[in-house]
């Protein structure tokens, strides 16, 4: 990211303005996805993953690009297979016959937003090498560490129906993702709009062509950030988030709730989603905006609740509605 002088750092409504009108710019090329693009800016205000799960074809690849573009990120796309190794992602040593000497050779983790298409496809070692990145920050090469770009965020796809060669993530490595999206098929008229941009000679390899344009850049990311930690939060709304993630650990549909990890992740979008929303304190309607999206991947269904036909969003949904909201 580069440097800025005082004079240049937005001011805070400024940078709110620009990360809102980033719905309007990825609009140009995806549409009706604003609750994907929200939840990719959240986020990346929280420093945070993003796990985007839909069916192949709802343009979740083109969306990650778009949202690069509109915020002059650097981008690196990996597409996740059974045979990808975990030095093709994070890196590895190269003999220079130059100098004689082994040479890191930075892996496509070395980026602002890294795509990771069909994680699921890959085997758990390879899987396994972005736990350090995604939580540290960093790689680490024969004991020594080489720290990533910095903004930096994983946005990784799978398909939640085909599961022939796949390698579901494991509860760990969910728990590592700050929110998780599920994307929709479009509604018709979306859809009718989609083809009609088609028709029309839209390329979704050519985003310039389409007039995305940057909207924002690290300076505003970065005085939005600043902004977001200064959100209030009362005692009472903290205790409503505890009491959320709690009933999701009661719950007889589920064997496995939210952690206190899921809580402190729930804490941490709702001052986001707060602070774009344009107010310096976060509301109990704020955690309930966030909860579906950030707890979905933390809880896990008991078997006899799924083969009722029981959802994790239809358990949330029921949490939801059941716990006491604070006045």
């Amino acid at each position: 990211m580069s440097a800025f002088t005082p004079e240049e750092i937005p001011s805070t409504d400024e940078a709110r303005a620009s990360l809102n009108a980033l719905r309007r710019e990825v609009a140009k090329a995806v549409v009706g996805q604003d609750e994907t693009v929200t939840g990719v800016v959240v986020a990346l205000l929280c420093r945070g993953h993003i796990l985007l799960e839909g069916v192949p074809g709802v343009a979740k690849t083109l969306l990650v690009r778009t949202v690069a573009a509109a915020l002059s990120l650097d981008h690196k796309r990996v597409q996740f297979t059974p045979d990808l190794m975990p030095g093709d992602v994070t890196g590895s040593l190269v003999y220079d016959q130059n100098t004689a000497k082994f040479e890191f050779l930075k892996g496509p983790v070395f980026t602002n937003l890294l795509l990771a298409d069909e994680i699921n496809r890959t085997p758990p070692k390879t899987q396994a090498s972005l736990l350090e990145v995604m939580e540290e920050r960093q790689v680490t090469v024969e004991g020594v560490p080489t720290a990533l770009p910095e903004p930096f965020m994983v946005a990784a796809t799978q398909n939640p129906v085909e599961y022939e060669g796949t390698y579901p993530l494991p509860e760990a490595q969910l728990d590592r993702f700050l929110l998780k999206v599920t994307i929709p098929l479009p509604e018709r008229p979306f859809e009718v709009d989609m083809l009609s941009r088609h028709a029309a000679g839209f390329d979704p390899g050519d985003l310039v062509a389409a007039g995305v344009e940057p909207v924002a850049g690290a300076g505003e990311l970065r005085a939005a950030r600043s902004a977001v930690e200064q959100v209030r939060v009362a005692p009472e709304v903290l205790g409503y988030i505890v009491d959320l993630c709690r009933a999701t650990r009661q719950s007889p549909s589920l064997q496995l709730g939210a952690s206190p990890r899921g809580a402190t992740a729930l804490l941490r979008t709702s001052r986001a989603w707060a602070w774009l929303s344009g107010r310096d304190y976060v509301a109990p309607d704020d955690v309930k905006a966030l909860a579906k999206g950030t707890l979905r991947h933390r809880i896990s269904l008991r078997p006899e609740a799924e083969l009722e036909g029981a959802t994790t969003d239809g358990i949330l949904d029921g949490v939801l509605a059941s716990v006491q909201v604070p006045r």
